[in-house]
């Protein structure tokens, strides 16, 4: 896992942060990717509630914890191989990262024995948000990386 931090541009602005977070899982990129387009699976990892419109700029709505509840648009679908899906927090979260401000691309590599998943959230504001997101897709993929391989990761704390 890394974080990127702002990079300052020649006019002085700064580019937007990313996060990069990449995970070997012991499952296929087809079993993987169905944790990111099936409603159920998606909240089998991340989430107590949501609607979800799989299809490109579908849109989507999940609590991911109490208050938190992201929302955004799905940009590109892929199978099994990409995802990228704009994201924010449309109610608690962080204010500085509205709903849809933000993107998520996954992409999704076989390997010898199951898949590599990169996920790059980019465009986040601060160090802050950055470092936010950082701690909280670390959270998330290691639930998902459970789930995917067959496992169950128990209730999630962060609820």
């Amino acid at each position: 896992m890394t974080a990127q931090p702002a990079q300052p541009q020649p006019d002085g602005s700064a580019q937007p942060a990313a996060v990069i977070v990449e995970r070997h899982i012991l499952a296929r990129p087809e079993t993987v990717f169905g944790f990111f387009t099936d409603r159920d699976k998606w909240l089998s990892w991340m989430g107590s509630d949501g609607e979800f419109s799989f299809t490109p700029n579908g849109s989507y709505r999940t609590r991911v914890t109490g208050d938190n509840v992201a929302a955004g648009r799905f940009l590109e679908i892929d199978p099994p191989k990409r995802l990228v899906f704009t994201w924010g927090w449309a109610e608690g979260g962080m204010t500085d990262v509205p709903e849809g401000s933000t993107t998520v691309e996954i992409t999704l590599e076989p390997t010898e024995d199951g898949t590599l998943l990169r996920l790059v959230h980019s465009g986040l504001p601060t160090r802050e948000a950055c470092a936010a997101h950082e701690e909280g897709w670390a959270h998330y993929t290691r639930r998902l990386t459970v789930r995917a391989e067959g496992g169950d990761p128990g209730p999630d704390h962060w609820m």
